[in-house]
This record gives structure tokens, C-alpha cells and sequence, in this order.
């Protein structure tokens, strides 16, 4: 005697699943502009590499024999393994067709168990968020009949994620509460323009204490990817699938591995000839950082991260001769690359990715210090300033430092961990000091300045006398910076970096220490 029976049974529920919240739900996510959960699933991974576990999870009604099944609803969260260029990973993505993507039937369970298998089995985890995501609504008090604890039953497990396993989250729709948690806890984030929006909590329940806001008025992408909230913004939600194939792609499937070398066809000793004139002589004009960076690394590889906050600092992922290396930059378009709050906590996070995942840094280094002045005191800049300062001197990851221009004050001392050894050498246009030489000038020589029949004449000749002390051969000399190379030996010499650290990576998990 077979069990067909039961496999019949068993692919009919599984059929009533895959009908999501029926054809008008459906038809509704459609008209909005937006996939559902499982063509996103679909567009995102493999082809044919979904393997879904919990299919089965609903909410069922039954026959008058109790054994029937007349109406489904499943889960609202459909969870399981699947591959991106052939590597597994773990993907659970909210489906906004069943109650808004809010807490039904066996959601937490499923959720706390894609978390635990992508931690346990050591792989990336993605997530699809479209709603609430496990939070519930206040609809939940009249189907369970009180009111329950919130409890902070997944935390713990992201944070562990967080130690162990690149972990990307893709806001779809109207993310708000926990859904809005989960979004955040992660590696990298992407939001889509004006189909997605963040909320701790939504529009209609802010308007019961503020007013009535528009739901990109008040959590779309355009807040929350300047904040630093989430990390970028996709203009379709197959941009950012693709975004989030392509981070994963410069990182192991977890700590206990090491990021993937692959073949570069880009010849690791070109040499850009227009480098040697990259930075202009002028100090009050600026260049773009992002054309010298695209220069230096393997052609097309740079995948930058958070280009819209925290500006002053370019940060993003690429290779160097086919190893994957985390690069940052400091933007003289920006601030003149000054580090702010906002730049300083993108800082910190940054490198924190880069030790989680044993990748080597590049720092392209042109910092004048801490932003100055009212605003910048009322950010509370020191603060964050000196998080990032500590990120730098906690990292154990290999790190070249490249100094580009300007490396001055407190942020320009933590261009890279001086208590060990990193590799440094720097461009002929680089100045250092406690304080730029225009700024110092008006404190160190203002009697002498003042006094004369022509003060600006003074100051232009006290400055010409004071910036040949500055020049970076005058360093070199009391060896006070190891190297002053030619711009167009950078990228060479950043492939023999990417080499010689290949074999220093060690596979495991790191500790911190606290942030100040």
C-alpha cells in the first residue's frame, strides 16, 4: 500500500501556497508596481535553485470530516535556500499579498529559523522585506485573544548573524516595525525609489500624534538612504537584486572563510598617465576622488556603498589584481572631505565590515580633520569621531594608506592603525600637520600679520616661507613617511599589496571593543 494519497495531499497545500493571497491580492501588487514574494525570489537567485522549507505554514480551514481542506492561507514569509552564481545563501522574503506582510500563522517560527539555518550552515543571508514582518498588527489582539509581550526574540540571532554571515536586507514596500529592525540589521541595505518606504511606525498611526503624512513624505527613500539609515537606493527592485548578487560577491559565505579571489583581466602594472597631474596645485580646488579610485582598482570592479550619506568619505567594495579589497576615500567635493558625524559613523561601519570579513584596506586618504564649527558641535562630531578613530585602531586587517593630499588633525592621525605595521606611501601633492597651513597661520602669526602696512601682503609671504617645510620630501627625509611615490606607480603598488595580504587573512570570527 503506497502514499500517494498523502503526496497528493501534500502538493494540493503546497499548490494553495503558491496562490499567495489569491489573484485580486495579487493583481493589486501588480498595479502598484511592485513583484511578488516569489518572482522576487525568483529574479534574485539561480534559476531553478529555490528550495523552499515551511511551505506549508497557514492558517487551513477544514470540511465537515475534519480532514478536507477547504481554505488556506499561508504564511505570510516564504523561506528557504537557494544559489547566487552558484553559491547558497538563505532568503526570506515577506509576502505583502497575505495581511500586509503583518504576523499570521507560524511567521516568527519561520523567521527565527531562516536566521538560525544561514548562521548554523554558515551562509549569507537575504532578506526580502515587505511589510511589518513579524510584528503584527493590533489586528492580532481579537485573533489571539490577548495581548502579547513584545519580546526581542530574534535579536540576539541577528547580532550573532552579524559576527558570522553577510547578511543583506532589500526594503520592497511599506516596511515598518520590526520589518523596518530587520532592514537595518544587516551588512547592506537598499531601498527602491518611491515604491519602498521605512517607518518605526507609519503613517497612520504618526498621525495620531503629528499629522497626516504621505508615505515617501515621510519614510521614503530619499530620507532614509541621506541618513544613513539604509545604505543605498535602486531605481527597480532588479537593481537591487542585482546589487545584492554583487556585494556578495567580494565576500566569503561566512568568517570561517576567506573573500573569493577571481581572474582579473586588467593588467595589475597599467599605469594612468593622467594621475601625475590628478590633484591640482591650487589646494582650494577640488577633484574627483571617485575617477582616481576607478583608475586604481581592476576596471569595473568598484561597487561603492552609501554614496548619498555621510559624503565626505567614499566607501565601497573592489579587487586589485582579482582580491577583493574594502576601499574608502576621503571627497574634497564634500566638506573638502572633512569627516562629520554622519561621515564618521559610515566610517566605523565600514570597517567594521572589512575585519568581519578579513578583507584588506585601501584608504585613499585626503582629510583635513574634523568638521568645524556650530553644526558640527551640535552633531556631537567628536563622538562619533573618535568611534571611527577606534574602529581604525581596533582593525587587525591588512591596510595601505595612499596619502593623496591632505592628513591633518586628529582624523588625519587615524588614516591607519599606528600601533602595528601598515603600509603607506604617499603622493607628491600630500600635506600633513596638526592644522592646515591656511588655517594655522591666522593663530600662529597674527601679531606679526596685523602689525604690518600690508597685512594680506605679510600673510602671502608668510605662507610661501612656511609651505616649503611642509613638502612631503622634508618628511621623507627624517623618515616621518616611509615613501613618496610617482601617482601612476599607485595602482602596482596597490596590486603587490593586494598580493603580499592575501596569505596574512585568517579565517575565523573577531571580537570588538566597545565604541566610545
Amino acid at each position: 500500500m503506497s502514499w500517494q494519497d498523502e503526496i497528493d495531499d501534500l502538493r494540493r497545500r503546497e499548490e494553495l501556497a503558491r496562490r499567495m493571497g489569491g489573484p485580486d491580492k495579487v493583481k493589486r501588487q501588480h498595479d502598484g508596481g511592485k513583484l511578488t514574494v516569489r518572482e522576487r525570489v525568483e529574479r534574485l537567485l539561480d534559476a531553478g535553485s529555490f528550495h523552499e522549507i515551511g511551505a506549508l505554514t497557514g492558517v487551513a480551514r477544514y470540511g465537515a470530516d475534519g480532514t478536507t481542506i477547504e481554505e488556506f492561507t499561508p504564511a505570510n514569509l516564504v523561506t528557504g535556500r537557494g544559489r547566487i552564481d552558484g553559491r547558497p545563501v538563505v532568503v526570506a522574503g515577506d509576502d505583502f499579498t497575505v495581511r500586509g506582510g503583518a504576523n499570521d500563522a507560524g511567521i516568527k517560527g519561520k523567521l527565527l529559523q531562516c536566521e538560525r539555518m544561514a548562521r548554523d550552515l554558515r551562509l549569507p543571508m537575504v532578506r526580502l522585506v515587505d511589510g511589518t514582518g513579524g510584528g503584527g498588527s493590533v489586528k492580532n489582539l481579537e485573533m489571539l485573544g490577548y495581548s502579547p509581550m513584545p519580546k526581542a526574540f530574534l535579536w540576539d540571532t541577528w547580532t550573532d548573524n552579524l559576527g558570522e554571515v553577510p547578511v543583506v536586507s532589500l526594503a520592497l514596500g511599506s516596511v515598518a516595525g520590526l520589518g523596518s529592525a530587520r532592514v537595518v540589521a544587516s551588512h547592506y541595505s537598499v531601498m527602491v525609489k518611491d515604491s519602498s518606504q521605512l517607518f518605526v511606525a507609519g503613517p497612520p498611526v504618526v498621525a495620531r500624534t503629528h499629522r497626516q503624512f504621505d508615505k515617501n513624505e515621510l519614510g521614503g527613500s530619499q530620507i532614509h538612504t541621506r541618513n544613513g539609515a539604509v545604505d543605498d537606493e535602486a531605481a527597480s527592485e532588479d537593481e537591487a537584486f542585482a546589487r545584492a548578487r554583487r556585494f556578495l560577491s567580494y565576500l566569503p559565505s561566512s568568517v570561517y572563510e576567506l573573500p573569493p579571489h577571481i581572474q582579473s583581466d586588467d593588467d595589475p602594472r597599467r599605469r594612468e598617465e593622467w594621475l601625475i597631474e590628478a590633484v591640482p596645485r591650487d589646494p582650494k580646488k577640488v577633484y574627483p576622488m571617485r575617477r582616481i579610485v576607478d583608475a586604481l582598482v581592476d576596471k569595473g570592479s568598484f561597487f561603492e556603498m552609501g554614496r548619498n550619506w555621510g559624503r565626505p568619505i567614499i566607501t565601497g567594495l573592489a579587487r586589485l589584481g582579482g582580491w577583493p579589497v574594502a576601499l574608502m576615500a576621503g571627497d574634497p567635493m564634500h566638506y573638502g572631505g572633512a569627516w562629520t558625524a554622519k561621515a564618521s559613523e559610515k566610517i566605523t561601519r565600514f570597517v567594521d565590515l572589512a575585519q568581519v570579513f578579513h578583507l584588506p584596506v585601501v584608504h585613499l586618504v585626503d582629510v583635513p580633520g574634523f568638521l568645524i564649527g556650530p553644526d558640527a558641535e551640535r552633531d556631537a562630531t567628536i563622538r562619533f569621531g573618535m568611534r571611527a578613530a577606534s574602529a581604525v585602531l581596533q582593525s587587525t586587517v591588512p591596510w595601505c594608506s595612499v596619502l593623496v593630499r591632505k592628513v591633518f588633525g586628529v582624523a588625519g592621525a587615524v588614516h591607519q592603525n599606528s600601533t602595528r605595521y601598515c603600509m603607506r606611501m604617499a603622493w607628491p601633492s600630500a600635506e600633513w600637520g596638526s592644522l592646515p597651513i591656511a588655517g594655522g597661520l591666522e593663530a600662529a602669526y597674527k601679531g606679526e600679520i596685523e602689525a604690518a602696512p600690508d597685512p594680506e601682503a605679510k600673510r602671502a609671504e608668510i605662507e610661501a616661507r612656511i609651505r616649503r617645510f611642509a613638502s612631503p620630501l622634508r618628511s621623507a627625509e627624517k623618515f616621518d613617511v616611509e615613501e613618496i611615490i610617482d601617482p601612476r606607480d599607485t595602482r602596482p603598488l596597490l596590486c603587490e599589496f593586494a598580493e603580499l595580504a592575501a596569505p596574512l587573512r585568517t579565517a575565523g570570527p573577531v571580537r570588538f571593543g566597545v565604541r566610545p
